[in-house]
């Protein structure tokens, strides 16, 4: 028989044992880039940027990667998802070289990969939600057991959110506590989000030329709305049939949230 078949192994290993070597993930190399960016040779502005320097931009860079999941095409949404990464392990950066944070985005990425895996006890444990509705019911237990220091539903809620969408969180937080006038009939009949979305903007533009700003007296409400919603809560955690918790499920309905009362 012919030699060749009985070769040594390693003589079919590559003659270039360079060429052997794991080549970094495009992920890496983009960790690496940052680094690099904002070492003492990198770039001045990147070495000068702070968390709070770099707000503006991870707000920027958001909305503009709504723009692309809404309107956009591929491309733009790899570009955007990008842009909203590449602030990621900035702030990692950052953190990794500022004294009393000391943390980096293997930090973050561990940190992350824990807070799934104890929020998908269905997934990672023995619990058994067969159905998306399932997890829904079940995620804010999930979440009560991992942060037992808060004592609202409010709790958590990003007030710096826009005034619309902090409202839509509110109202839903609320909601689940039966907070909500379940049988509030509604001031207009609204079919869609078709219908929805011109309503929406007359009431801006109404408001714009009487020269009221929408955005600040929504929110002016909803510090309202909430301080009646963590008193309803104290209320309930007073009596004497309270609940454990305000976040239990539906332990009262004192229809907080309705109507106002001239409409």
């Amino acid at each position: 028989m012919s030699d060749s078949l009985f070769s040594d192994p390693a003589s079919a290993m590559p003659v270039d044992a360079a060429s052997a070597t794991p080549q970094p993930s495009a992920l890496d190399t983009l960790i690496e880039t940052v680094a690099k960016l904002r070492a003492p040779d990198g770039c001045p502005w990147d070495a000068d940027q702070t968390h709070e320097s770099l707000v503006q931009y991870l707000i920027e860079e958001s909305h503009e990667l709504i723009d692309a999941i809404e309107a956009g095409s591929r491309e733009e949404m790899i570009e955007e998802l990008g842009d909203v990464l590449y602030q990621v392990l900035f702030h990692a950066d950052i953190a990794a070289h500022t004294s009393g944070e000391d943390f980096d985005i293997q930090d973050v990425a561990a940190h992350m990969t824990a807070k799934m895996v104890g929020r998908h006890p269905h997934v990672f444990g023995e619990l058994s939600l067969d159905t998306a509705d399932d997890v829904v019911a079940a995620w804010d237990g999930f979440k009560a057991a991992e942060k037992p220091g808060r004592t609202s539903v409010l709790d958590g809620i990003p007030q710096g959110m826009p005034a619309l969408a902090l409202a839509d969180k509110v109202i839903g937080r609320a909601q689940k506590i039966g907070l909500l006038d379940e049988d509030l009939t509604p001031a207009m009949s609204i079919g869609s989000e078709d219908e929805l979305g011109p309503l929406l903007l007359a009431i801006v533009a109404g408001a714009k030329a009487q020269g009221l700003d929408a955005e600040r007296a929504l929110r002016t409400a909803l510090r309202d709305q909430q301080d009646e919603i963590r008193s309803a809560e104290a209320d309930v955690a007073d009596a004497p049939s309270a609940v454990d918790s305000p976040l239990s499920s539906d332990p009262f309905d004192a229809g907080v949230i309705g109507r106002p009362s001239d409409l």
